[in-house]
């Protein structure tokens, strides 16, 4: 099933599920989405939703505002593709080498999750960013808690998928990583999700033989296509993603984990290691960003003007002299 969170006329946020003509057909009770998969995981999830469809329906998702599928507690962000990684590599750095660790985990940070929006939600540029950049991705959503799973148990864990697009301000990410941590103002402005939760089971049809979900993706700016790639390209499994995050504390329902950026122009920032210049140049008032992901759906999001950065003073010097 699908199912969306959306606000209409005088209703902020209501939950739905979405049919295939873009119909939907809302939850009876009005339970929020995350409430739903708290208290019952994917078998509650799809319970509530088989009854959805049995009451009358409600307006066409065109006549809707769609709100992010869920409003995560936590959002951590990996890095788990190899392509996308070499040419980010050669875009901040100036280096073809993948450090050794990066084959060692699934390395992921941790973002904003007061800044998730929505599927056609404006995105304002990040004060005083000068280069800002999309990033193509999937996420999938916790539906169960768990600590120190392994990835055979993270399956059952692991709720719904949704499109995710990593906004990022590539000048501020790049000086706030030289001191060795973020990054952080780089990415958190704005984070998209949607249009819907999928949930997982209508995705298992696209599973390979080595566990990874065979889905094609797609990134275009102001509908040219600037990157193509599969979701199958990941170097670890979202199990298994999933049950590093786990290690040593707890996953919870409604946490997103994003796939890292796809190679294949995922992003701008890769193609310009790729290319050795700023082709496609970065994103401006103006552009429309539109991600799909096969099974999935799309999201897109106009990029507007946003604050000017409230001034601060550099660190004063303050190291005392020790005897």
């Amino acid at each position: 099933m699908r199912f969306a969170r959306y606000a209409h006329l005088d209703d902020p946020d209501r939950t739905a599920v979405v049919q295939d003509d873009g119909t939907l057909h809302p939850l009876p009770d009005g339970t929020p989405l995350l409430a739903l998969i708290e208290t019952g995981g994917l078998p509650g999830l799809l319970a509530a939703g088989t009854a959805a469809l049995a009451a009358p329906p409600g307006p066409h998702v065109s006549e809707v505002r769609l709100l992010p599928p869920v409003q995560p507690p936590t959002v951590r962000d990996f890095v788990t593709f190899e392509e996308h990684m070499s040419g980010m590599r050669r875009s901040m750095e100036g280096s073809t080498e993948i450090p050794a660790q990066w084959y060692a985990a699934p390395t992921f940070y941790f973002t904003n999750p007061y800044a998730v929006i929505g599927a056609h939600d404006d995105v304002p540029v990040p004060p005083g960013c000068h280069v800002l950049d999309f990033e193509l991705e999937v996420a999938a959503v916790i539906g169960r808690e768990g600590r120190d799973l392994t990835p055979e148990q993270a399956r059952d864990h692991i709720v719904g998928y949704t499109v995710f697009n990593d906004w990022s301000a590539r000048d501020l990410q790049g000086a706030e990583m030289q001191v060795g941590l973020g990054p952080a103002k780089g990415k958190d402005t704005a984070t998209t999700l949607g249009p819907y939760l999928v949930t997982a089971d209508e995705l298992e049809p696209h599973r390979d033989a080595d566990g990874f979900l065979r889905l094609s993706m797609r990134a275009e700016i102001n509908g040219e296509v600037v990157g193509e790639d599969l979701l199958s390209h990941m170097s670890w499994t979202f199990e298994e993603m999933t049950a590093y995050a786990s290690r040593g504390t707890l996953v919870r329902p409604g946490d997103v984990l994003g796939s890292g950026t796809c190679g294949n122009g995922g992003c701008l920032g890769e193609l310009w290691g790729v290319r050795g210049e700023r082709t496609p140049p970065p994103l401006v008032p103006g552009d429309t960003v539109t991600l799909t992901v096969e099974g999935l759906g799309s999201v897109s999001n106009t990029v507007v003007a946003g604050a000017a950065p409230v001034e601060l003073p550099a660190a004063r010097r303050r190291m005392p002299v020790r005897p």
